[in-house]
């Protein structure tokens, strides 16, 4: 189920069931677990673990090396758990050694086009991202939480579990579990209680 046309590794590990599509490059030290989809145009680098039946769509950047000026090429990884959605053109990068080494996305999480998830960033279960939300290094996002489009989260913020961002928020302080917050420097408007 893999396209002639992608490039693979020869490390990668790939379960026999996954689809990859035309022209996606996929680099050493990738796992990829059952019933994945990855479509075409996508670029997965590793070390990088991806798990059951989650969807990778077109242009998406998946497992690159982190955006930090301390990182020398150390070697560090990306978790991704199983049954998330990751639409076209998102970042996903690896940890860095100052972070831990780790960044790690959970499980059932909708990833919207043009997000991007930093180094060191922690996802957890049932999350939803916006179309261009986008985190900076070492933020925790926690279950279910739902950042609004165009949100912007500084880095070692964390979103706590519920919480609700709107549209173009600038987080820029820890965000406590069930707080609908919104505004350029995000204020809170209540609490979440859908």
């Amino acid at each position: 189920m893999i396209d002639e046309r992608a490039v693979v590794d020869p490390s990668a590990r790939i379960a026999d069931d996954v689809h990859v599509g035309p022209y996606t490059v996929i680099g050493a030290d990738v796992q990829i677990g059952e019933g994945t989809w990855v479509g075409p145009h996508v670029v997965l680098q590793g070390p990088t673990t991806i798990g059951r039946r989650n969807q990778i769509y077109q242009f998406a950047s998946v497992g690159e090396v982190p955006q930090d000026k301390k990182y020398r090429g150390e070697k560090t990884h990306l978790e991704i758990g199983d049954d998330n959605v990751i639409r076209e053109c998102c970042t996903i990068n690896r940890g860095t050694v100052q972070g831990g080494g780790v960044t790690r996305v959970g499980d059932d999480n909708w990833i919207m086009a043009y997000v991007h998830i930093a180094h060191d960033c922690i996802i957890g279960d049932h999350t939803v991202f916006a179309n261009n939300s986008s985190l900076a290094g070492h933020v925790v996002v926690e279950d279910y939480a739902i950042l609004g489009g165009f949100t912007l989260v500084h880095q070692f913020c964390n979103i706590g579990a519920y919480a609700f961002t709107g549209k173009a928020s600038g987080i820029v302080k820890d965000v406590p579990p069930f707080v609908r917050v919104s505004g350029p420097t995000a204020k809170p408007y209540g609490l979440n209680s859908e």
